[in-house]
């Protein structure tokens, strides 16, 4: 498994797809790893040299130091660009991914070639609830966040066909390391780029899932008015809908990149 010391902390990465192809980074969602893109791995590897990671504090990646900040989250990307000499890439990322994204979109544009969003805010939930989720992890543990997960990332009908997939990524969330997960919901506490996206310069798809209790259409939505020429994709999904509508979340990112 390869591992790149960056700053004096692990990441851990993926890459797939032919050599000389233009590079597509995926990013996870709060609790998961790069392993929540396996609906997408072989789809986009035919067409791009395609870069997973795992987050910090999440997977194989370094816990470090409480609290994080999306600022950090995003430069963890670029020095990820830049341990593997990548001068650009298209971007996509799912919630808490998503508002890396939107990051390096603002403060790093020169560093995409075109930008996707996917179940995500400019502002996701409020301080207070993210600080008293971390406040939970860190007293007990991962596992009653993980117990009421399945309802917010899934709809019942999915969870009732997919009992499997869903087993597998609730049973990733409890595994997670609670400080690095905690870490990650004091980074989200603060992180507000409302007033801040209307900058992003780069071509931008913004993906949302109709069913989404947490990041909802409302939210892509505020995100596609602000961005200069940002198109929108709604899929019959909630909260993870690379997962859930993988066929139609597929091929609207690859619409997107490939158009």
């Amino acid at each position: 498994m390869p591992y790149l010391e960056l700053e004096n902390e692990r990441f851990n990465y993926r890459i797939d797809g032919p050599a000389g192809a233009p590079v597509l980074v995926l990013s996870n969602s709060l609790g998961t790893t790069l392993d929540m893109w396996q609906p997408q791995r072989d789809a986009f590897a035919r067409h791009f040299r395609v870069l997973r990671y795992d987050t910090r504090g999440h997977g194989g990646s370094s816990v470090g130091a409480a609290p994080y900040t999306i600022e950090q989250l995003g430069r963890d990307v670029v020095n990820l660009f830049d341990a593997l000499d990548i001068e650009s890439a298209h971007f996509c990322g799912i919630s808490m991914g998503g508002l890396t994204g939107q990051w390096l979109g603002v403060n790093a544009p020169r560093r995409l070639d075109k930008l996707v969003v996917c179940n995500t805010a400019a502002r996701i939930g409020t301080a207070e609830a993210w600080n008293g989720r971390a406040a939970l992890v860190r007293d007990k543990g991962m596992r009653e966040v993980a117990d009421g997960a399945a309802g917010r990332w899934f709809t019942r009908d999915y969870i009732a066909a997919e009992p499997v997939v869903v087993g597998g990524l609730i049973d990733q969330l409890r595994d997670s390391p609670p400080a690095g997960y905690a870490a990650c919901c004091e980074a989200l506490a603060v992180a507000d780029l409302s007033e801040d996206i209307a900058r992003i310069p780069v071509p931008t798809l913004v993906v949302a899932g109709t069913f989404d209790p947490v990041t909802t259409p409302a939210d892509a939505d505020f995100i596609a008015e602000r961005v200069s020429g940002a198109r929108r994709a709604d899929l019959p999904a909630s909260h993870l809908s690379n997962v859930e509508a993988a066929a139609g979340f597929n091929r609207a990112v690859l619409d997107f990149l490939l158009g």
